[in-house]
């Protein structure tokens, strides 16, 4: 019983993980059709952000919820105004640019840095299941993917700001005849994308590990779960988290986290190839 209460939580947090990994890549994706192959680099930002303002004395929390979006989320701004906002509806085009500057922040880092494995405190204690032992920042894991997930689907449903976003990402034409001005609200997307990625980067900072190269552990993963989710947003990311969650953790804790991880990959290629719009495609099209 202890037993099934570990693997049950490690489920829950696993499915977490992989909703904060997910969900920046899935408002820069699943509302500008970009492939941000930066995002793992702009989550890495996140953890370095994080990792530095703590060694400056400044309260994990804040630097947590505070300072790494608010950092990462100005990068984004400026990346897009210098790079991405000359590309859109060029696919491959974006692409190359954005595996461009995820090589660029990479270096960068590694230059100022170095590319040494830096590590964080856990700022969680430790808790028992029966008798098994686990770190309580699972729990703060879960409260921050609902939070997330919770606020962008208020965001974009309930304010005045997300009826902009979503129709000018629908009809930027017709929004734009209206007064709105579309460019303005692509670099507030891609900024605010950027931001919820550096959260992610610095929530998983204590539990992952901090290195200039830790972003390429996380962009399979995202990619997978937004492809597998389909076009909505939240509920695509928070359905597709689910299964490919709870997949990879199962398999992980029968034979080992490689296995697990590829037990993910067959599943998002069957459930690509049964649903290729994903999910969300397929059913709940009016969600968002």
């Amino acid at each position: 019983m202890d037993l099934a209460g570990l693997i049950a939580f490690n489920v829950v947090t696993g499915i977490a993980t992989l909703c904060l990994i997910t969900i920046g890549l899935g408002v820069i994706y699943g509302m500008m059709r970009i492939i941000n192959l930066a995002h793992g680099e702009l989550m890495m930002l996140g953890a370095f952000t994080c990792i530095i303002a703590t060694e400056a004395g400044i309260n994990i929390w804040i630097s947590i919820f505070v300072l790494s979006p608010l950092v990462v989320g100005i990068i984004g701004l400026v990346l897009e105004r210098t790079i991405i906002r000359f590309l859109y509806g060029r696919i491959l085009d974006t692409m190359l640019a954005t595996w461009g500057m995820s090589i660029g922040l990479t270096g960068l880092i590694v230059t100022v840095f170095g590319n040494n494995v830096r590590t964080l405190a856990n700022p969680a204690p430790s808790f028992g299941i029966g008798a098994y032992s686990t770190s309580l920042y699972g729990l703060v894991i879960v409260a921050v993917a609902v939070g997330a997930l919770g606020s962008l689907f208020a965001l974009l449903r309930l304010t005045k700001f997300g009826l902009i976003l979503r129709a000018t990402m629908e009809r930027p034409g017709m929004a734009a005849a209206l007064g709105i001005k579309p460019d303005t609200v692509y670099m507030a997307t891609f900024a605010l994308g950027s931001a919820l990625a550096g959260m992610a980067g610095a929530v998983l900072a204590p539990i992952s590990g901090v290195s200039p190269v830790m972003g390429v552990a996380y962009i399979t993963r995202a990619f997978i779960t937004v492809l597998g989710g389909g076009a909505a947003i939240v509920t695509g990311t928070g359905l597709a988290s689910m299964l490919f969650g709870t997949i990879d953790e199962l398999v992980s804790f029968k034979a080992s986290p490689v296995i697990g991880s590829v037990a993910m990959l067959m599943t998002a290629v069957v459930l690509i190839r049964i649903f290729p719009t994903g999910i969300t495609g397929r059913f709940l099209r009016r969600s968002l």
